[in-house]
């Protein structure tokens, strides 16, 4: 099974951002600023791993769990951005860009995250050119990523946005042995994913229940028609 575009770049990046990597590819004088200035941080469900509007002191890797990217809208509402998990960079945005974090990122659940100083973190970039392209080729996919989403919330209809929010859901957080994508989501954060009432997104999730697209167990869902899926939420990945 070949993989998509997504993969491959993360793929890429996790090649190179690895302590193995860096032992091979930098100097011992800037291996060892690496290791004496990186920290393990231990998180439990619910903790914050950075705040909206905080100075980043420098970024997280995340070594095990999942993190919800959530940001302050109108009314004080919470506008879920994206999910984070085993293997993502957290917070090299608004450090690259010297400006606050734009997003908090909560832990679903207890989480082991690799935290590498600011300063620690630019090194990297300017002595391993290997991992400056990688972030490089990160970066921009994201951007793209980005500008789909103005359309998908201007021109899909909510049917066909839960389609695909699901289908991305089990692309980027995988699935579990019984096949349910996973990440345990109440349906007020699915509605939140969506775009739409939390009432129309539990509607709607019992109408994919009943067309034998998706099975359900109390927050767990499983796909179980791709092809059907893909086609109402007009999506190729």
């Amino acid at each position: 099974m070949s993989l998509t575009k997504f993969q491959k770049i993360e793929t890429a990046f996790l090649k190179v951002f690895n302590e193995k990597s860096f032992k091979e590819n930098l100097s011992k004088a800037d291996f060892d600023k690496y290791l004496q200035g990186k920290e393990v941080l231990y998180l439990s469900k619910g903790e914050t791993v950075i705040e909206e509007g905080d100075f980043p002191k420098g970024v997280y890797f995340i070594d095990k769990g999942t993190t919800k990217l959530s940001k302050t809208g109108f009314y004080k509402k919470e506008q879920i951005l994206r999910f984070c998990k085993e293997g993502d960079l957290v917070g090299y945005r608004s450090l690259l860009c010297d400006e606050p974090f734009g997003a908090t990122a909560e832990a679903m659940d207890d989480m082991e995250i690799t935290f590498v100083p600011a300063d620690v973190f630019i090194h990297l970039l300017e002595a391993d050119s290997k991992l400056a392209y990688a972030m490089l080729q990160k970066i921009a996919y994201e951007l793209g990523e980005a500008s789909k989403t103005i359309t998908f919330l201007a021109q899909k209809t909510v049917r066909e946005r839960l389609a695909e929010v699901l289908l991305l859901l089990e692309q980027k957080i995988g699935t579990d042995p019984e096949g349910f994508i996973n990440i345990s989501l109440t349906r007020e954060e699915i509605a939140n994913l969506v775009g739409t009432a939390t009432e129309s997104a539990i509607r709607l999730i019992s109408e994919f229940k009943q067309d034998e697209l998706i099975l359900v167990d109390g927050r767990n869902i499983k796909i179980l028609n791709h092809d059907k899926l893909k086609k109402l939420g007009h999506v190729s990945i």
